[in-house]
This record gives C-alpha cells, sequence and structure tokens, in this order.
C-alpha cells in the first residue's frame, strides 16, 4: 500500500534577523536565500521547495516585518504580511538571545489564522537553558500549536521542526518539479549573491543602501559566462567605500561573488561590476521597480 504524500505551502515569517533564511536553507537541504548578519537582509518574499519521497514542503521566506522608513520597507512589510494568505501552516521566528515587543506583535498579527502555526525559538546556541526558561515564560503562546526550540546554525531539533510541519499537512501534489528548490529567476538570485557579499564585508548604515541591477548574462561558451552588473548606493562617500583602496572592496565582494554564481551556473564566470550614485533609491518607485522591489502596475 502507497503511502500518504503530503503538501503544502508554509510562511516564515518574524522580525528582522531572526534567522528566517537560515532555517529555510537548512530545512530545504540548499542555500536559496541569502543569509548575513545584517537586519532586513532579505528583501522579497521567495520559495524553498523541500522534496522527500513522502511529502513536498514548499517554504515562503519573507522579510522581517518591521516599521518601514522607506518605500522599500513598505515593500518588504507588505510582501511578509501578504504571504501568510492561503499558506498550509505558519511559522513565527524569534531569536532566542532577544524576545521583544516586535515579536509579540508579530505573533499576535497571525493568532487568529486557521491554519496550523508554531513558535520556532532560533539561536538556541547562543544561550543557556537557565537565560531562555523566563523568556518564554512570559510569551502568551495561545493559538500557536507548538513551540520548537532550534538552532539552524548548528541544526539542533530541525529534524523534529520538520517532522511537525509534515505532520500538518494535508494530502497533496507535488506543487513542483523535483529538480527546483526555488522559484527565483537566475538573474534575481546572481543579484542576490553580489547583495550578499557586499552586506558581509561593508559596515554600519551602508549595507541598506545598497542595489544589484544585472545588465546582461552573455554565454560566451559552454563554460563561460559573461555578467554585466551594478551595484547602487545612494552617497558619493558610500561609493568610495565600496570601491575601498585601490579597488580592494569590490574586487573583494565580486571573487565571493564570483565563486557561488560559478557553483549555481555550473560555469566559469567573467564579472563587470560598476558602482554607481542613486540617491535615495529606496523611497522612489521607479528604482524600486528596476531592482525588482516593485510590481509594475
Amino acid at each position: 500500500m502507497q503511502e500518504t504524500f503530503k503538501s503544502g505551502f508554509v510562511a516564515i515569517l518574524g522580525r528582522p534577523n531572526v534567522g528566517k533564511s537560515s532555517i529555510m536553507n537548512r530545512l530545504v537541504g540548499e542555500k536559496v536565500a541569502i543569509v548575513s548578519d545584517k537586519a532586513q537582509t532579505t528583501r522579497m518574499k521567495a520559495l524553498g521547495v523541500c522534496h522527500r519521497e513522502d511529502c513536498q514542503i514548499v517554504f515562503v521566506d519573507t522579510p522581517g516585518i518591521h516599521r518601514p522608513r522607506t518605500k522599500l520597507g513598505e515593500f518588504m512589510v507588505k510582501a511578509a504580511t501578504d504571504a501568510k494568505d492561503g499558506v498550509d501552516a505558519i511559522m513565527v521566528v524569534v531569536d532566542a538571545s532577544f524576545i521583544g515587543k516586535g515579536d509579540v506583535e508579530v505573533m499576535q498579527s497571525v493568532r487568529g489564522e486557521r491554519c496550523p502555526k508554531f513558535l520556532v525559538i532560533n539561536k538556541t546556541d547562543l544561550v543557556t537553558p537557565e537565560q531562555l526558561m523566563p523568556r518564554l515564560q512570559e510569551l502568551d503562546v495561545s493559538g500557536f500549536d507548538q513551540v520548537v526550540s532550534v538552532s539552524a546554525r548548528k541544526g539542533t531539533n530541525m529534524d523534529v521542526l520538520f517532522e511537525l510541519l509534515k505532520n500538518a499537512l494535508p494530502e497533496g501534489p507535488e506543487y513542483f518539479p523535483e529538480d527546483m528548490v526555488t522559484d527565483q529567476p537566475e538573474r534575481v538570485l546572481i543579484a542576490e549573491i553580489v547583495r550578499e557579499k557586499a552586506l558581509r564585508n561593508l559596515r554600519d548604515e551602508i549595507p541598506h543602501g545598497v542595489g544589484v541591477e544585472i545588465l546582461a548574462i552573455t554565454p560566451l561558451s559552454d563554460n563561460l559566462t559573461e555578467i554585466h552588473l551594478n551595484i547602487y548606493c545612494e552617497k558619493p562617500s558610500h561609493k568610495s567605500v565600496i570601491i575601498g583602496k585601490q579597488g580592494s572592496m569590490i574586487r573583494l565582494i565580486g571573487e565571493q561573488a564570483r565563486m557561488d554564481i560559478e557553483k549555481l551556473l555550473g560555469k566559469k564566470v567573467l564579472l563587470k561590476t560598476w558602482v554607481k550614485v542613486r540617491e535615495d533609491w529606496r523611497n522612489r518607485k521607479e528604482d524600486l521597480r528596476t531592482l525588482g522591489y516593485e510590481e509594475d502596475t
């Protein structure tokens, strides 16, 4: 007798920098979303597809829910709040080392949803049980089906979380073919890889004003592709930092990005990068559309 096949969509919600993308990458088994230690790394909704013999779970990774200060921030928060519509289950992720008012607000926003809901306490490797327990006791977890403590970085209890999610899903079809692990187009994945390397290497407020535009992807041979792209920033002083002394920073960002892009494409890559100033682009709709953060109307 054939085993029941389960499938469905699981939204991942939470404040910025609680580890939503890390959890999705760990559950999918591949890196399908960029990660960094900077808040608001994820800027748009993205799907990560986990394939197993008895199930297919489609994770909906979302930007961190925060009080937006720019039109980009408004777009990000809307993408996150819209993600919970029509899904089969919801995960709210919180950071074990800090649980605050923002977490409580996210929990409250999903409490009335009819689908199964899970509160996931991530980064438990950063705290002791004695530190964590008082924080959990102060939380109102009513309306949540299960509370799970995990460490996406170390993989702790991720198998437990996966089984809980699988069991919460209905019987259903395979929504995506087995070789598909994300819905993001190649151009978006390349842009996100470059932005991830900028996030990891740049300091202070500069990363939040960085945008990446792919200008051209040109195959030169079966084993070589040339990619032209712009890195946008908001101030001339930021441009100088991104380029670095004698081009050292942009060279480092490009080298790190090229290695990941070559893994993605399975071929050698020539990366041609320009840094340009586009002041206040996060508040201009035409710029947001150019960089893929705003849908055309």
